[in-house]
């Protein structure tokens, strides 16, 4: 399998941009938001303080790279012409050598992501244009193209691949008789099954911030939702929570489940099966035309008929693409509608403090007849027992 998407895929992701630009009265359009560049140009590289952007309009798309990046871009046949400045600070800035060779004028969109200090410089250097801050690009990338939606359903089978690694690497454990893992040696196995599985299975891997990874919590830890893995190993007759998600060609999907080491106690069982039922309830309710915030109060609305409000601590999940985390929200106060083409997380949880936490989730794929998971690893309680 290919990874990178073709040249032709991306002139068409640039149309698609250049349409929304013509209809909201752009003439042009400057992002240095490192994930806006990869996603208009395929240029994927690790951010630090040299900028990348693209220029767009109507008739070009212009990567402004640093010398030491540009043969990185040309690798990766970089969907784009390059503006090459030689170095950063440098004796002049970037920005200038760009927007003085491109001059541009009319309406221009940035991001709300851009800094600040950064939009007065095109203020400075581009006077005769006029700066709109605008989230052109964070609307595109809500819907996917079919490529990318192909990248998403291979990133979710690994993801859930590399769940299985983490369930094998405790098995073996108890098979030879030797200590269960550690937080931080499941992270470590499961990281390096991913990055492997990838390299053996694919072509052109794209390298972004992340290939593979994620959390592992065990016990008490799983009551943090966002804890680091730590020395503490797997315990029998403990819960514990494998949150773990890969990228492949960029795009990314996310694969969470809940285990149990040993027979579950009736208030492990009662836990499980609550988050269990609002995850199912919930994935349900990611229907095309259903604003999210009404798709976050069905599913979480199961855990407050259950009584276990105070264990909430988080929404119900998140848009997923060429980041991890991205629009659309599926929670209070976004009220945008849900989409087909959209790709979004649904992962209730719950976290008792000295206890545990359980959070089942999938990556969702919306489509215009429902939710499709795109993952599949099982996740009732009776499947997440290790015996």
């Amino acid at each position: 399998m290919k990874q990178r998407l073709s040249r032709d895929t991306y002139a068409r992701i640039q149309d698609g941009l250049r349409a929304r630009m013509a209809a909201q009265g752009f003439d042009g359009l400057l992002v240095d938001d490192h994930h806006h560049v990869a996603y208009l140009s395929g240029f994927f590289h690790f951010p630090n303080e040299r900028p990348a952007a693209i220029w767009l309009t109507a008739k070009d798309c212009i990567l402004l790279v640093p010398a030491l990046e540009a043969d990185h871009a040309e690798k990766q046949n970089t969907a784009a012409e390059f503006v090459v400045y030689p170095e950063y600070p440098g004796i002049e800035d970037a920005f200038s050598i760009l927007l003085s060779k491109i001059n541009p004028s009319g309406r221009i969109a940035y991001s709300p992501t851009t800094p600040v200090g950064r939009v007065k410089k095109f203020e400075q250097f581009a006077p005769n244009a006029s700066w709109v801050m605008s989230e052109i690009v964070e609307d595109a990338r809500l819907i996917k193209f079919p490529e990318e939606i192909v990248l998403h359903r291979e990133a979710a089978r690994i993801s859930d691949a590399m769940v299985e690694a983490g369930l094998k690497l405790i098995r073996d454990a108890m098979a030879d008789g030797a200590p269960l893992p550690t937080e931080a040696e499941l992270a470590r196995h499961v990281t390096g099954f991913g990055t492997k599985t990838m390299y053996a299975e694919h072509e052109d891997v794209v390298v972004g911030q992340m290939l593979a990874g994620g959390l592992v919590y065990t016990g008490k830890n799983a009551a943090l939702p966002h804890g680091l893995p730590s020395a503490d190993r797997v315990k029998p007759g403990e819960t514990f929570i494998l949150s773990l998600g890969c990228a492949v060609g960029g795009r990314f999907a996310e694969s969470e489940r809940t285990f149990v080491m040993g027979e579950p106690t009736d208030e492990q069982r009662r836990y499980f099966e609550v988050a269990a039922r609002a995850q199912a309830v919930g994935t349900d309710a990611l229907i095309s035309g259903r604003p999210c915030s009404e798709a976050n109060r069905i599913c979480l609305d199961v855990i407050r008929e259950a009584g276990m409000a105070h264990y909430l601590r988080h929404r119900q999940g998140h848009g997923i693409g060429i980041w991890l985390h991205e629009p659309p929200w599926i929670a209070d106060g976004d009220d945008s509608l849900l989409q087909p083409g959209m790709i979004v997380s649904s992962e209730p949880g719950l976290y008792i403090p000295g206890h545990g936490g359980y959070r089942i989730s999938d990556t969702v794929l919306i489509t215009e007849t429902g939710p499709e998971r795109l993952t599949s690893h099982p996740r009732t309680i009776d499947e997440c027992i290790i015996a």
